[in-house]
């Protein structure tokens, strides 16, 4: 008996001993990328655990890297437009482009000038999409949501729902207005604040992309202003007057990256998650997670028709024609509209 309890116990502690040697890796990231069906297939071919952390906001991001020890984070998932900034901060690690499917992703998405720096590959587009206009087609006229404008409509006060990200929002009233939103300047801001002070009269909450995205799948709100197919595509099937549309004025193109941390102590398995997320296999299960859907940067990406429909694949080119990629503002515009988006959170 004696002996069978000790060969009992020194099996438990194999199997403990093997858990805790377990490799582990960190990433920084969207809440896409923390879908288990995505990342469960990276950690039994390499025996490892994914910790998926999300934020919403490269602010939040910053601000978790800045509390965090040098090495404890290994992939980074962020806005494209901020990887030369996130180089200049040197927090991201040279890339070996041979090791990535460069051509297989969509020309449009392949931005060799963001993800590029002084010739250097530093991050991989990963995942693309728009913000633009979420909507229940059963409870609002569509031909009335091809309009950007009717978002400030009496007939839908308290209907909408605000997407809370100061750089789309700011891009859909500015585009309302008639200027691009490349074209946001200090001398037009006060224009931008009185449209968006307008817009959160008119609207039922504000809130962050989870957020949104229940109010509109619940139908405490039947418009998500700055919501677009990662509001609502994930829910259409259940829900098929769940829709979204880009409005005849354009809307703002969001488009996602992925790196590695300079300091990571793991960069040769970081490779390989990287790897594993931009391969066709991954970007299917990238382009359908659970927490938002969208289009996947790799063109390969095995998707069903069903799914390639709901993500209007085949109109990506006119899409891809009449929207604006997130447009990044120097230090002191971007300080401007921080402080004009909290007025407007306040109002």
């Amino acid at each position: 008996m004696q002996h069978r309890l000790s060969i009992f116990i020194v099996g438990l502690l194999f199997v403990f001993s093997a858990v805790l040697a377990q490799d582990e890796l960190n990433v920084l990231t969207w809440c896409d990328n923390t879908d288990p069906n995505l990342l469960q297939p990276f950690e039994e071919e390499y025996g490892v655990r994914v910790n998926a952390k999300e934020y919403d906001g490269t602010g939040t991001a910053l601000a978790l890297v800045e509390q965090s020890r040098p090495g404890d984070w290994d992939v980074f998932v962020v806005d494209t437009v901020e990887i030369p900034r996130m180089v200049e901060m040197g927090i991201l690690a040279p890339l070996n482009e041979a090791d990535y499917p460069w051509d297989d992703f969509f020309p449009e998405v392949q931005l060799r000038d963001l993800h590029f720096q002084n010739g250097q590959l530093y991050a991989v587009p990963e995942k693309f999409g728009y913000n633009t206009i979420a909507y229940n087609n059963e409870q609002v006229d569509p031909e009335d949501m091809r309009d950007l404008n009717m978002l400030w409509d009496e007939k839908y006060k308290g209907q909408v729902a605000l997407y809370d990200y100061y750089i789309p929002m700011i891009g859909l009233a500015a585009l309302s207005l008639g200027i691009k939103p490349n074209e946001v300047t200090a001398e037009n801001l006060p224009q931008i604040r009185e449209k968006l002070f307008a817009l959160k009269d008119n609207s039922a909450l504000v809130g962050d992309t989870v957020t949104v995205i229940t109010a509109i799948a619940t139908g405490e709100v039947n418009i998500v202003a700055g919501g677009g197919e990662f509001a609502v595509s994930n829910l259409s099937q259940e829900n098929p007057a769940l829709d979204w549309v880009l409005p005849d004025q354009g809307g703002l193109r969001w488009q996602q990256a992925i790196g590695i941390f300079a300091d990571s102590e793991k960069k040769d398995l970081a490779t390989k998650f990287v790897q594993y997320i931009v391969s066709p296999e991954g970007q299917a299960r990238l382009a359908t997670s659970e927490c938002f859907w969208a289009m996947p940067a790799n063109s390969k990406a095995p998707l069903t028709d069903e799914q390639k429909a709901i993500l209007r694949w085949d109109e990506q080119p006119a899409f891809l024609q009449n929207s604006y990629l997130y447009f990044i503002p120097d230090a002191e515009l971007d300080a401007l509209m921080l402080d004009m988006w909290t007025e407007v959170l306040q109002h």
